[in-house]
């Protein structure tokens, strides 16, 4: 059997066709009439969006596209890890007790003295480092890694659309994982040398979310995008709550000193599956050498059609037009604001409201990203059974994406009632951001819904707005509780997360999508030229025009 293909977007569209030298069945004779119709018919077929019920799922419970989704996610993990080992590692790496000492209110005003009652651990001065860096220059180094980061988003995710995701995702983490094994060798040659080391590495980790994307547009059909998609971006928490402790005990307890073998494991871990990646990660499908043809065909069907997937130019004013995609912006610039505020200022909270020693902090603090973990996996589930069963994607996403964005605003809400009683409010704070999860499943893979093939542009948008939103997180706290770190103070913190929360999954409430947009609509696309072999071919068979259409192959 031979075959000709036709390629978009990196994306091959298998067209079987018979042996040239092989005539034509008698049945396929028809008349000049009959081809008008049959082209017409043709014509009505390609504007139908592809279902995925037209090819069945192959058969087995693993193929390709898992172990895809799978390489994918400990690419994310990887790349949390390298966001977050900082803000463990620099604990370790300031000398706190060379630093002014700044007395802490303690928050007596709702309380009554029951707060005093639980007595915060006098710092263990042994475990101090030698760097003596004040709170400001502790955050621009935090900070120095996140502005690189945003600088990547929309340049890869443009160029991941014309080129292709695989090679920008596997080489930017590996820039990152390798500038990860400077970090210390930069520690030691200034602050300056430190702060370019960690930019570099978001600079690298840029690709991350695009890229991903893109993937996952070309590799998971539309009925598994809720777990699969999920299951990748679950990675993010996956890798924080590894991370967290792992971080301390090689700071305790690790090798070259302590706080730098955090650098030296989690760098060749990263560099590990950079290259794993680079060389069993494919683009898609049709590059894949070993992929089970059914599952090909199952996928590219399910994805594009039986034509397969054309590459148009991006329909920048038709994007920027459309209410769904600003549905999903407002919902990622909502999730990063909220999400932020608890990232980075969770273990402040913990340590100022309700008066945690550094152990009980470290693993309080990592409660809430598991519990967003293992509910992110429990929501996608239940989100493609909806799908699959009554719902449609629209309402589905609503639906989940509500739970996890309305659920941590009222938790927000709540705790910041409730610092008289910890373990209530960790309980609240935890089960919050276990709502949080749902968001994997609503406008997290919602682009992948509204537009496949610019999937990726559209995720380096929304995520380059969202985490521009996202740094105003922790200056906006910081801000509000300098100087009076009162339950009182933390309570307009989680207030203003909270009704940006609420505003924003509102706004994608009423607004979003689940369809697939007009604006990439594939019977719109101009005709593609074909290459001198596949219009040798679609001119005349058997004296009848055949006007490029796929000739099924009849079995033998």
């Amino acid at each position: 059997m031979l075959s000709e293909s036709r390629r978009g977007n990196g994306l091959d569209a298998v067209v079987p066709r018979k042996d040239r030298n092989q005539s034509l069945p008698a049945a396929t004779m028809v008349t000049p009439a009959e081809t008008v119709v049959s082209s017409t018919a043709k014509e009505l077929e390609a504007k139908q969006q592809p279902q995925e019920k037209d090819v069945p799922a192959p058969r087995g419970c693993l193929g390709s596209r898992h172990c895809m989704t799978l390489l994918l996610f400990l690419g994310m993990a990887n790349a949390y890890v390298m966001r977050t080992n900082m803000s463990v590692a620099i604990v370790a790496m300031v000398n706190h007790t060379a630093l002014p000492q700044v007395h802490e209110a303690m928050d007596v005003e709702d309380c009554g003295g029951a707060v005093g009652s639980i007595k915060p651990r006098r710092n263990d001065t042994d475990g101090d480092g030698e760097f003596v860096w004040n709170t400001y220059t502790q955050s621009y180094i935090l900070s120095s890694f996140f502005y690189g980061y945003v600088l990547t988003q929309i340049p890869f995710g443009v160029l991941a659309k014309r080129y292709g995701a695989k090679y920008f995702l596997g080489v930017g983490m590996l820039i990152n994982s390798v500038f990860g094994l400077l970090v210390p060798v930069a520690a030691y040659a200034g602050v300056g040398p430190l702060i370019v080391v960690r930019f570099i590495q978001g600079l690298g980790e840029g690709p991350i979310v695009p890229c991903t994307h893109a993937l996952l547009a070309k590799w998971v059909p539309p009925n598994e995008r809720s777990r699969m998609g999920a299951f990748v971006y679950a990675g993010a928490q996956f890798g924080t709550v590894v991370s967290m402790p792992l971080s301390g005990l090689l700071a305790a307890y690790g090798f070259a000193g302590g706080w730098p073998s955090i650098f030296y494991v989690f760098g060749v871990v990263g560099s590990v599956w950079s290259l794993v990646f680079l060389f069993y990660g494919h683009e898609d499908p049709e590059s894949h050498p070993t992929i089970d043809p059914a599952e090909r065909k199952y996928i590219v069907n399910s994805l594009w059609g039986p034509a397969g997937v054309s590459s148009p130019p991006i329909p920048w004013i038709s994007i920027l037009k459309s209410l769904p995609f600003w549905a999903i912006l407002m919902a990622h610039i909502g999730q990063n604001y909220g999400y932020e505020t608890l990232m980075t200022e969770l273990p402040t909270f913990m340590k100022q409201v309700l008066h945690f020693d550094i152990k009980q902090n470290g693993t309080a603090s990592a409660l809430p990203y598991l519990a967003m973990w293992i509910f992110s996996m429990l929501l996608s589930v239940l989100t493609d059974w909806m799908i699959s069963t009554r719902l449609s994607h629209t309402t589905a996403r609503r639906i989940v994406n509500s739970l996890g964005q309305y659920g941590p605003a009222i938790a927000l809400v709540i705790a910041s009632y409730t610092g008289c009683n910890p373990l209530l409010t960790v309980a609240i704070l935890t089960l919050g951001m276990g709502l949080n999860g749902g968001i994997y499943s609503g406008f997290k893979v919602n682009h992948l819904d509204i537009s496949p093939r610019f999937a990726g542009i559209l995720m380096s948008f929304t995520n380059c707005t969202a985490n521009l939103a996202g740094l105003l997180a922790p200056v906006t706290a910081g801000y509000i509780i300098h100087g009076r770190p009162t339950q009182a103070a933390w309570r307009e913190v989680f207030f203003i997360s909270a009704g940006v929360y609420i505003f924003c999954a509102t706004f994608y409430l009423i607004f979003s999508s689940g369809e697939r947009q007009s604006w990439d609509d594939p019977s719109t696309d101009s005709p593609r030229p074909q290459d001198p072999e596949a219009n040798g071919h679609s001119k005349k068979m058997n004296g009848v025009e055949n006007n490029g259409a796929a000739i099924e192959e009849s079995q033998h």
